[in-house]
């Protein structure tokens, strides 16, 4: 069973559909004792970082998270899901993330963006060069397109870590891995082949 976290600040109908599509077991959870019996989490996010994580905190899922991680569970985070993994972000303020993984998150430069034409938000269609072979990325092959809808992105301390980057105005992470913890910024269930790839390594691994 893959449990979906339902922390309020996040649009799952997307995520559980594709997810049972791909013919998952898929249970929404809002409350952390649901996430017993579990073998995967989904931890998805829209919005701002600052509000999606005192949104989780205050649900209680930070420390359960985590002993999910320490105990062998997989997760996966999404979007700005993906962005909660690392240690913080500098949007509206400085506010600390899961700790999951090393690394900030940060604003696009808006305006040297804008000095290029580049807008911010990143929004649309664009690459994944594919930086390292593992079980999240099978059957990828460099270039394939996902959609994007950001403007924060993840500076990952660790390159080891880095599984795909995306080129907008600056190289970017775009997938990350260690262990068993797992990020993709882009939306895969918005992603057509790509992310329905993706999605369905996470289900199988």
């Amino acid at each position: 069973m893959i449990a979906v976290i339902d922390y309020g600040a996040g649009n799952l109908r997307s995520v559980t559909n594709t997810l049972t599509y791909l013919g998952a077991g898929v249970r929404t959870v809002s409350a952390p004792d649901q996430l017993a019996g579990a073998d995967k989490i989904v931890l998805p996010g829209v919005g701002a970082f600052g509000a999606g994580m005192k949104a989780l905190r205050d649900a209680g899922f930070e420390e359960p998270l985590k002993q999910a991680v320490a105990d062998g569970t997989p997760l996966i985070g999404i979007c700005l899901g993906m962005q909660y993994l690392f240690e913080e972000s500098d949007e509206m303020g400085l506010h600390k993330g899961l700790g999951l993984l090393p690394g900030r998150v940060t604003r696009f430069p808006e305006a040297e963006f804008a000095a290029r034409g580049l807008k911010v938000p990143h929004m649309g269609w664009n690459q994944l060069d594919i930086q390292q072979q593992h079980p999240l990325v099978e059957g990828l092959d460099s270039g394939g397109y996902a959609y994007f809808v950001h403007s924060y992105y993840v500076e990952a301390s660790n390159p080891a870590d880095v599984l795909a980057t995306t080129d907008y105005g600056i190289c970017f992470v775009s997938m990350v891995a260690r262990g068993n913890v797992f990020g993709i910024q882009p939306h895969p269930e918005k992603s057509h082949t790509v992310g329905l790839r993706v999605l369905k390594n996470y289900v199988e691994m």
